[in-house]
């Protein structure tokens, strides 16, 4: 069982940026492969990005790459999304989600084994 929780989102304005954090309890948190996700209102969940257990490989969703990197620091159960150049198309919900193997259809939801509860990040214009 693995538990997450998100945090680090907020308002910010155009241009700028923001970190977000995941942490997870459990202590097969350094097996899974942590991948995040958005929801925008009206909107299905959109794949963002995803990391393997080790942090030596990760993927990006195209239209993000350049913008957004994810990253984690086993020691700390965490895993980051660092979010730059925001735009207000940005605005969603963020989730992170564990997965047990990286491999198969990463962009898709149903593919995660457990996810957080989300954080807003709005972005002005």
């Amino acid at each position: 069982q693995v538990q997450l929780v998100e945090s680090g989102g907020g308002l910010v304005q155009t241009g700028g940026s923001l970190r977000l954090s995941c942490v997870a309890s459990g202590r097969a948190f350094s097996t899974y492969a942590m991948g995040w996700f958005r929801q925008a209102p009206g909107k299905e969940r959109e794949f963002v990005a995803i990391i393997n257990w080790s942090g030596s490989t990760t993927y990006n969703a195209d239209s993000l790459k350049g913008r957004f990197t994810i990253s984690r620091d086993n020691a700390k159960n965490t895993v980051y999304l660092q979010m730059n150049s925001l735009m207000p198309e940005d605005t969603a919900v963020y989730y992170c989600a564990a997965k047990r193997m990286y491999s198969g259809s990463v962009r898709r939801p149903n593919e995660y084994d457990y996810w957080g509860q989300g954080t807003q990040v709005t972005v002005s214009s």
